[in-house]
């Protein structure tokens, strides 16, 4: 058992058993209330602290390791280009980003804003992995995680009537979302999302929003950026002194939706 526990720390394992495993008591207890249990371990109960430390992947185990059964999600040969459930007022979407830690934490932040579905590109984090579900302290269980085609996904909500393999701009179907994207070239953010400054601020119309950020070297990729309809920046202060090229994509994501949820109040 030891070694099966041990094995889903990779990929591969994970995809073929379909089972994922968390630790610590808030995080295992957090994933009871989203996720089918298959086995749990606590150290003086049915497991010593030898096998505790031998299953995790943690540098200081944290005396329980549970193992659950993943979400039914798309096969990654097949991706959708439909969501799998309702797209509400605001959804995120992420376009490579590759850091565990990066994914995690922007999985508890969604959980926090009240956004319960990320579309993740399909060379995105894997969501199960150890250390995204770490970071997310059990926010997974909360917010679903849709792996697809990300520029065909766009296209098709964008244009339903188009093929989904044609990324072209997107047109001006009054059903389509409002397509936000973090680009350097980008507007203010506060300016675009003002509906002072801007009548079209999706405060001030309520069709449904998707926030696009992308990858932590690369930013969004050249499938996705023509698929933008709203490109935004978040302003460093003051806007002309030297600074950092580019905030953490995590940072980035809590601050952008910590600002449509403020013009929501």
């Amino acid at each position: 058992m030891v070694k099966q526990v041990r094995s889903l720390q990779q990929k591969k394992f994970r995809d073929e058993t379909g089972l994922f495993v968390a630790e610590g008591e808030k995080c295992v207890s957090e994933l009871m209330k989203g996720f089918e249990p298959v086995y749990l371990f606590r150290e003086g109960e049915n497991a010593t602290s030898v096998q505790i430390a031998q299953m995790s992947s943690l540098r200081t185990p944290q005396g329980v390791i549970a193992v659950f059964r993943q979400r039914s999600i798309p096969n990654p040969q097949s991706p959708i280009t439909t969501p799998q459930s309702p797209i509400t007022n605001l959804t995120l979407a992420l376009d490579g980003v590759q850091d565990p830690g990066n994914l995690g934490t922007i999985i508890r932040t969604c959980d926090w804003f009240g956004v319960h579905d990320i579309f993740c590109s399909l060379d995105t984090a894997d969501c199960y992995n150890p250390k995204v579900v770490q970071a997310t302290m059990g926010a997974l269980a909360r917010v679903r995680i849709h792996y697809v085609d990300l520029p065909a996904w766009l296209q098709s909500l964008t244009n339903p009537q188009s093929p989904t393999t044609n990324h072209q701009s997107p047109t001006t179907n009054p059903q389509s979302p409002m397509i936000f994207g973090t680009l350097l070239e980008g507007r203010n953010m506060y300016e675009v999302l003002s509906p002072t400054t801007n009548p079209q601020s999706p405060i001030s119309n309520p069709q449904f929003s998707i926030i696009i950020m992308g990858n932590e070297g690369n930013g969004i990729s050249s499938a996705v950026r023509p698929l933008v309809t709203h490109p935004i920046r978040i302003p460093s202060f003051p806007q002309d002194a030297e600074t950092s090229e580019s905030l953490n994509v995590s940072i980035a994501t809590a601050i952008v939706l910590a600002e449509f949820r403020r013009r929501e109040l």
